[in-house]
């Protein structure tokens, strides 16, 4: 067996240049990406082209409304001179115009509007890197294609061949006899019929995992897999962003853009958060379904596009459809097979080994050696209901990683239960932290009315103790004992005191 690969050194984190005239918008977003991504500042225009010229970087963070250059100005001066890098403008005015200057004249990547999402802010910036890397390689390709289509031919054969195997259901990190078993099992049926799907749930179940797993595992995976998050995009632009527009068909407009379906030709499209779209916009889209074919805006001919849609929302389309906001002939059409991703508290069995494979993925972006979690840790884990699903449950492990790597402990460390948020140990619920975590058992069925008070109350100091980070001062206090009597009742249950 191979040895594992070494953790990155920080040095080769991308380098993501952040330009805003406000410092506390600056540290803002420092705190936001500095876990995946090395830091750097400007205050403006003239200090940001000084980094550039000195550093490798990635991916540019630009504010929109900065004084002596606007963002927009300054990212198109970048396009020109340092043509690599990935443009974002972030502002707080939802000017149509200002976006549809930023997409033609600076080459954006995205506009990102305030006031931002961490979470959603860190997925730009992930994605930004993923699409220059993605750039990098379609230059490569193009070298490969002078040399020769045969080396073309392996090499994509090799990389479709590896995107099928990380991307297959069983890629789907879940315990044997989860729920998502039967869901995998009928999504890899559903994905050999050239049918459209709508994915339900919350946020953060996972709906566009799923999508990318039928789209591999469908006779269209050799096309492109193509992402549009209806919700992020004013719905202005939405229209053109998917399929396209001609240059001059409106202000801005300086150049032909190609929309979204027509790269996703011979693909498939995930739409996602399509509950959000407007009625009118919803008519343009149900047209391009049922004819197959797509007009640019300002064009005078409609364009063929042959694609396979998977939509995703974690609205009630059919409350929706009942109330009018969503056209019910658009949802029969994007619902001919609809599935639904269960939320992460109806598969309590699945947050453990999600939970370690989250772990494990952290420790590799953090640049830390493997570390694990402890039964109170995987106790607290599973009493936890998690509204934000596997997203929370991602957050919420590189929290505790950050924080062990801060106080020397994260190399091979065990993660305890204090290394968790507040939340999670107040959230958690005593008993069903109990039966997870194996140290004392659920109620028993018989037995004497004692046995059953004491394993009451051993639930219960656990539950303390679990909330309180083992600090028997304070477990203590909320239980009205003295340290004395708390640490008696702890060695007769057999629940390790930790100081």
């Amino acid at each position: 067996m191979s040895a594992p690969a070494p953790p990155a050194p920080a040095d080769a984190l991308p380098l993501v240049l952040v330009v805003d005239d406000e410092v506390r918008s600056q540290e803002a977003m420092r705190r936001t990406l500095d876990e995946d991504f090395r830091i750097l500042c400007a205050s403006d225009a003239d200090a940001a082209r000084d980094l550039l010229e000195r550093h490798d970087v990635a991916v540019i963070l630009c504010d929109q409304r900065m004084p002596g250059s606007s963002g927009v100005d300054f990212l198109k001066e970048a396009r020109e001179r340092w043509p690599e890098v990935v443009r974002i403008v972030i502002s707080g005015y939802a000017d149509s115009e200002d976006i549809i200057a930023g997409i033609n004249d600076a080459g954006i990547y995205q506009y990102v509007l305030k006031p931002w999402v961490p979470e959603h802010l860190l997925t730009t910036v992930r994605g930004a890197i993923e699409a220059a890397s993605l750039q990098r390689g379609l230059q490569r390709v193009e070298i490969d294609l002078r040399s020769g289509p045969g080396v073309l031919r392996q090499r994509k054969g090799a990389k479709l061949e590896l995107a099928r195997r990380l991307f297959h259901f069983d890629r789907i990190v879940r315990a044997p006899g989860s729920p998502l078993d039967a869901l995998c099992a009928l999504a890899a049926r559903v994905a050999r019929h050239d049918l459209s799907v709508l994915v339900l749930g919350e946020s953060g179940t996972g709906k566009e995992l799923m999508a990318r797993a039928i789209h591999y595992a469908s006779p269209r995976h050799a096309g492109p897999f193509v992402v549009e998050n209806c919700a992020a995009i004013p719905d202005t632009l939405l229209e053109s962003e998917l399929f396209g527009h001609k240059r001059g068909s409106f202000t801005g407009a300086v150049e032909d853009h190609a929309g979204l379906f027509p790269r996703a030709h011979g693909g498939t499209i995930f739409l996602d958060e399509i509950g959000e779209t407007s009625p009118l916009f919803q008519v343009k889209l149900l047209r391009v379904l049922q004819e197959g074919e797509v007009r640019p805006v300002g064009a005078t001919r409609a364009v063929p596009v042959d694609v396979r849609v998977i939509a995703a929302t974690h609205r009630d389309l059919e409350a929706d459809v009942r109330s009018g906001r969503f056209r019910e002939d658009l949802y029969y059409r994007i619902a001919t097979f609809t599935l639904a991703m269960p939320p992460l508290r109806e598969r309590p069995g699945d947050v453990v080994p999600l939970a370690e494979a989250l772990l494990a993925d952290v420790c590799r972006e953090l640049g830390v050696a493997a570390a694990r979690f402890d039964d109170d840790a995987q106790a607290v884990l599973m009493g936890y209901p998690w509204p934000g699903n596997i997203r929370e449950l991602r957050n919420e492990i590189a929290r505790a990683v950050a924080l062990a790597d801060e106080a020397g402990g994260a190399a091979g460390a065990t993660l305890r239960a204090a290394a968790l948020s507040t939340r999670l140990l107040n959230g958690q619920t005593g008993a069903a932290a109990a039966r997870a975590n194996g140290h004392v058992a659920a109620l028993p069925a018989s037995g004497t009315l004692q046995d059953r008070l004491d394993a009451i109350e051993a639930m219960l100091l656990r539950e303390v103790m679990l909330r309180q980070r083992w600090n028997k001062t304070r477990a203590a206090e909320e239980l009205g004992l003295s340290r004395v009597g708390l640490r008696a009742k702890l060695l007769r249950f057999g629940i390790e005191a930790r100081d």
